[in-house]
């Protein structure tokens, strides 16, 4: 059986790190998208690399750009993937509102990019498009793949564009481009600057004595929180599936960030109340308050359904963020 092989956008990130070891695990050969820093941004996938002239070695970077267009229609040609997952993308949705033009760029036109490239492309490539929960936005839980998008930020714009761009090449070229939309997923190799990370690191950075307190914003909004490898699963049955189609990829419950908080801090016997201070400047000039999924599509077509509960993660990841620390962990 002939060995695939699959391109992924945003593989340094949480998600593409553990898309990788899965794809990999699979017998994949892996390629992945970069940005060329001054420093080193690999930290995620390093455990995954082999020596390039080792005959075993199944995973590849190249430096590329979603703002540069030569760059991602050369990596492609140059791969010729089977599979394509666009993970890629300027993804905070607070810093959006700082940034919005670039993150546009990125996001929306970025996936243009690649689709153009895909569409051009000698051979017959099956394309993941990483949409998001934050499309909902004000639209009223639970949220499915029939809801309506009330986006509110940059971010979930670009993101709403980039969905509709997707299912437009699909329609117009018969390609096989499928939107997954995934509602928050966490891990111990979620972004520092994410909340759930903001908060378990802050206790771990708080119990060994490095700091005091932790800032955040607004507490009592809600997500539908899941564990990262069981999304970048349901990332590999959407293209598995016999015809191209979108998905949300969702627990269906809903937590506040208050009650993590809570989860959190309960797990190592301290009172929340005394180590959090709001920081409006967190606060996003409009607010989405809750975000519930309904993933039946998706339980249905791909026999997918999220493993691991929200008290489990949170405990997975104070665990790593404490070990971190060298303090022991919760576990």
């Amino acid at each position: 059986m002939e060995q695939k092989v699959a391109l992924v956008t945003g593989i340094t990130g949480q998600d593409g790190s553990y898309l990788a070891e899965q794809l990999l695990e699979k017998n994949y050969l892996v390629h992945g998208i970069i940005r060329r820093a001054s420093t080193f941004n690999t930290s995620r996938i390093d455990h995954l690399f082999k020596d390039i002239h080792d005959p075993d070695a199944r995973l590849f970077l190249h430096y590329g750009d979603m703002g540069d267009a030569s760059s991602i229609w050369r990596i492609v040609d140059h791969v010729a993937p089977d599979e394509i997952y666009h993970l890629g993308a300027q993804s905070h949705v607070r810093v959006s509102f700082d940034i919005p033009e670039y993150t546009a760029d990125i996001v929306a036109l970025g996936t243009v990019r690649l689709l153009e490239a895909v569409r051009r492309a000698k051979k017959k490539i099956k394309f993941y498009q990483a949409s998001s929960s934050e499309l909902f936005g004000s639209s009223a839980p639970p949220q499915s793949e029939k809801t309506a998008f009330h986006p509110r930020s940059p971010y979930a714009c670009a993101k709403a564009y980039a969905y509709y761009i997707v299912q437009n090449y699909r329609e117009s070229y018969g390609m096989f481009a499928s939107n997954g939309i995934l509602f928050n997923h966490e891990s111990p190799r979620r972004g520092e600057t994410f909340v759930t990370r903001k908060i378990t690191r802050g206790i771990a950075r708080i119990l060994a004595g490095k700091d005091k307190l932790i800032y955040l914003g607004n507490l009592d909004s809600k997500r539908d929180w899941g564990y990262a490898p069981d999304y970048t699963d349901a990332m590999y049955r959407i293209l598995q599936h016999k015809k191209a189609d979108d998905f949300v990829i969702a627990t269906g419950k809903t937590h506040s960030v208050r009650e993590f908080l809570e989860e959190c801090f309960s797990l190592v016997k301290l009172d929340w109340k005394d180590y959090v201070k709001i920081d409006p400047r967190y606060f996003r000039p409009s607010e989405v308050e809750v975000l519930q999924g309904d993933a039946s599509k998706a339980k249905k077509e791909l026999g997918w359904s999220p493993k691991m509960q929200f008290k489990e993660l949170a405990k997975l990841m104070l665990d790593a963020d404490m070990k971190k620390e060298g303090l022991k962990g919760v576990l």
